[in-house]
């Protein structure tokens, strides 16, 4: 695992370690889908939807000096603090470390236990669009 990655998570579990309980926990990752930078109406492609999502939910990435910069939204906040956790994990690690590293950390965040299994399932659909979208930067030809 790469440093920076590490030292993400690190962070993100210092955040959620605030929370004593399923509410607050769930406060937290409101808090996250209220900070997700906008995304364009006209951005939201049927191309870039996330497939297994209950809510209208679209993922699309960019890869810059070989780093992925991710960026979507969500109609449900919900959603998009799912998103915006995935984000501050991912956003600027190489598509190999996101490959190589799936987010066992959500486990020791305790999300598997508070989120109702259509969110479970809808957050390892957006993991699972990110893995995608970093596999296709790895077979773009070099320029």
């Amino acid at each position: 695992m790469t440093d920076t990655l590490e030292k993400k998570i690190s962070e993100i579990k210092v955040f959620f370690n605030r929370a004593s309980n399923r509410e607050e926990k769930y406060s937290l990752i409101l808090e996250l889908g209220r900070s997700l930078e906008p995304f364009p109406e006209k951005a939201k492609k049927e191309l870039d939807r996330v497939e297994g999502c209950q809510s209208a939910t679209y993922l699309t990435a960019s890869c810059t000096d070989g780093k992925m910069h991710f960026q979507g939204s969500s109609d449900a906040l919900i959603s998009a603090g799912l998103i915006a956790l995935l984000f501050r994990i991912y956003n600027e690690e190489t598509p190999e470390t996101i490959l190589k590293h799936p987010p066992v950390f959500l486990n020791e965040l305790g999300l598997n236990t508070i989120l109702s299994p259509l969110r479970s399932g809808g957050l390892g659909s957006m993991y699972k669009k990110m893995r995608s979208l970093a596999q296709k930067q790895l077979k773009k030809p070099v320029l």
